[in-house]
């Protein structure tokens, strides 16, 4: 097991940290404190998966949920688009992330961008936005920058800085992964209408680092989990040590269900299913929630009690408030010779021209585009969603232009904004349950008209970019409203006003001194469309303000 030799603390005797949730967030803040001499205990819903553990096997991934927890059926999330509707169970989970120790950083694609100075104080260069909660975040680039850094180089980046890029206090650790056909198509279309390609900073290494190997290039980034160790997850980079420290227990297969308090308000015990479903609990001095931008608030809203009736943390009533899944918007294409994109990372080249807002366009946002294999990673995920529209789907046709398309397809995939809205939200779903009994997480979203608009734009800016780059075919993937996420964001905003955010820039919650929440959450605005090393350097910041509370005993 994952899990052997690590210490173990006695359940009935207060750590002096329960951390709920593994992830980018969570395995950051377990390391740092627990490599800084404090008890930690992580709880996480997901089993301990090693590098050894994970496959290529795309049935039992992509289609079955291996790492996602299964299918609907089992986490019974329900979505819709407004609050008049009676929310519904779908195929397709609106909560998208993986259940696993290491969460969502063990499968993501790995494309690490930073946020810019504009991004955190768009608020006040822009003005109010009608019907939103657009507001600036309670800390600037420049105190957020350290901790970027250090996601470079303690998490393990690859890459060479861009020309749009905001200053960087040092390079990155690795050189920049190889360059894939896609990236090649994308440079010479770029360069034909003037605009600027540059690496994509990915959080996998292009050479051994920290003691782990580089990526051999096998193609199974995008869902999958890194066989080798060379994708920078948490699970890689962080959870090892934690352990090592002699500090930190990591309980799998452990689903928190309530949060409860003592008699002068304080958090002092977290509840769980241990792996064989009995409840169990665990004492703690503090306790962090880092379980993701949904499951966060949903921890909270479960959390009521006669002291908090509306929820955990929540007399602002913001708890869950302002879901934000960034924009997206992809177009497609064929060409003459084949690319092979399947091989290698998914991602070396993107565009951010169209990163800032232009209010001559008419709408707020901005985003960035990039160059990819997509479905054309995946023979099977190829075979269901990819090739041109309107083709047969079975018989001697089809088998025929896979053969043909699968090699030479490729992606231009847009990243963009989203706005914060009271109407898109993370509450309580009144009649369903997930396989553990807890009641189930419900989505009620629908963009923003801005959000569809610069997904429109960007678009509008990939085809021209195929078309530049001497594709046969191109064709647009339709832009509809979204009904899933895998970018849970805003939902627990930061801020230095107690009723209009749930923590404080350091992550602490106005309401509980000893509760601190940190994750997607935390985000005021949704950034450009990777918000995972935003998450991990938001992390490292409040893991050390965490720390020094504590070592100072005012938490």
């Amino acid at each position: 097991m994952a899990n052997e030799n690590q210490v173990t603390f006695p359940i009935d005797e207060p750590v002096d940290f329960v951390i709920v949730g593994s992830g980018s967030a969570g395995g950051i803040i377990a390391k740092e404190l627990s490599t800084n001499g404090f008890k930690v205990v992580v709880l996480e819903q997901g089993p301990f998966r090693r590098a050894a553990d994970f496959t290529h096997d795309e049935i039992s991934v992509e289609h079955l949920g291996e790492l996602t927890g299964g299918d609907h059926r089992s986490n019974q999330q329900t979505f819709r688009r407004d609050a008049n509707e009676v929310a519904e169970v779908r195929e397709s989970q609106p909560a998208f992330y993986a259940q696993t120790v290491g969460g969502s950083s063990v499968h993501f694609t790995a494309n690490f961008w930073r946020l810019r100075e504009l991004d955190f104080k768009e608020r006040s260069m822009l003005g109010s936005i009608s019907g939103t909660n657009f507001a600036d975040w309670p800390i600037s680039y420049a105190e957020l920058e350290p901790y970027y850094t250090k996601v470079d180089w303690d998490i393990g980046l690859s890459g060479a800085p861009g020309p749009n890029d905001s200053f960087r206090s040092k390079p990155f650790p690795t050189p920049p992964i190889h360059i894939n056909s896609s990236g090649v198509l994308m440079e010479r279309g770029a360069h034909k209408l003037g605009w600027n390609a540059q690496v994509e900073p990915l959080a996998i290494l292009s050479k051994a680092h920290n003691n782990r190997p580089a990526c051999i290039n096998c193609g199974f980034c995008m869902g999958f989990g890194c066989e080798v160790g060379a994708k920078s997850s948490t699970l890689a980079a962080m959870i090892p040590l934690a352990q090592a420290s002699g500090n930190c227990e990591i309980r799998a297969e452990c689903a928190v269900f309530r949060v409860a308090t003592n008699d002068q308000g304080r958090v002092d015990e977290v509840f769980y299913y241990d792996p064989d479903g009995n409840e169990r609990s665990q004492k703690a001095r503090a306790v962090i929630l880092s379980a993701n931008g949904a499951e966060t608030p949903r921890l909270l809203l479960n959390s009521a009690s006669e002291a908090y009736p509306d929820g955990l943390g929540n007399s602002s009533g913001f708890v869950g408030r302002n879901l934000m899944f960034n924009s997206h918007a992809n177009a497609a294409a064929l060409f003459e010779h084949p690319l092979n994109d399947f091989k290698g990372v998914q991602v070396t080249r993107m565009i951010h021209d169209f990163y800032e807002t232009d209010t001559a366009r008419g709408f707020y946002g901005g985003g960035g585009i990039d160059a990819r294999a997509f479905s054309a990673a995946l023979p099977l995920k190829f075979a269901t969603t990819g090739g041109q529209p309107g083709q047969p789907s079975w018989g001697a046709e089809f088998k025929k232009n896979l053969e043909h398309e699968f090699t030479r397809s490729m992606s231009i995939f847009g990243g963009a904004t989203s706005l914060a809205q009271d109407r898109n939200n993370v509450t309580i779903d009144p009649t369903h349950k997930d396989r553990w009994g807890r009641p189930s997480l419900r989505i009620t979203y629908k963009d923003h008209d801005d959000d569809r608009a610069i997904a429109k734009f960007l678009q509008d800016r990939e085809m021209e970019l195929l078309d530049a780059a001497g594709a046969e075919q191109f064709w647009r993937k339709p832009i509809e409203y979204q009904t899933r996420g895998a970018h849970l964001l805003g939902t627990c905003r930061m801020g230095d006003d107690p009723q209009v955010s749930v923590v404080d820039k350091y992550h602490r919650s106005h309401d509980v001194p000893n509760l601190f929440l940190c994750d997607g959450s935390s985000f005021v605005t949704s950034g450009r469309g990777q918000p995972t090393m935003t998450i991990m350097a938001l992390a490292f910041r409040a893991a050390e303000h965490i720390g020094v509370a504590a070592r100072n005993n005012t938490i």
